[in-house]
């Protein structure tokens, strides 16, 4: 079991998304999936066996866990399970940050990106 922030790394991309969207606040399965499509501008839409299987990942990994959160009853479906990012969720997901900021900017020193053709 990773003992760090750092040892979770690299993040498959659907797990970035996924903590990258509960850092919005608690939210359930399909509200993920439209955060991390709108996040993407559509470019990333996470399949319901994909979503799930990164969720469970994620859960067995103690970076998200299920939430006591609920709307109000009139917005609310009971069968829904609300998930929360935990601190060390947020810790990876501050790491990963960190650790693809820095490619960015290796690539931008080498000129790709921006205006580069």
């Amino acid at each position: 079991m990773p003992k760090t922030p750092r040892d979770h790394l690299p993040l498959k991309q659907a797990h970035y998304l996924i903590l990258l969207a509960l850092t919005e606040g608690d939210m359930h399965g399909y509200a993920i999936k439209k955060a991390v499509a709108a996040r993407t501008d559509g470019a990333v839409r996470l399949g319901a066996g994909s979503l799930y299987r990164s969720i469970a990942q994620l859960q067995e990994w103690g970076l998200i866990a299920a939430s006591t959160w609920r709307p109000a009853p009139r917005l609310d479906d009971e069968r829904r399970a609300y998930l929360a990012i935990t601190a060390l969720g947020r810790r990876v997901a501050g790491a990963e940050t960190d650790r693809l900021a820095s490619l960015v900017a290796h690539a931008r020193a080498a000129g790709l990106g921006g205006n580069a053709g």
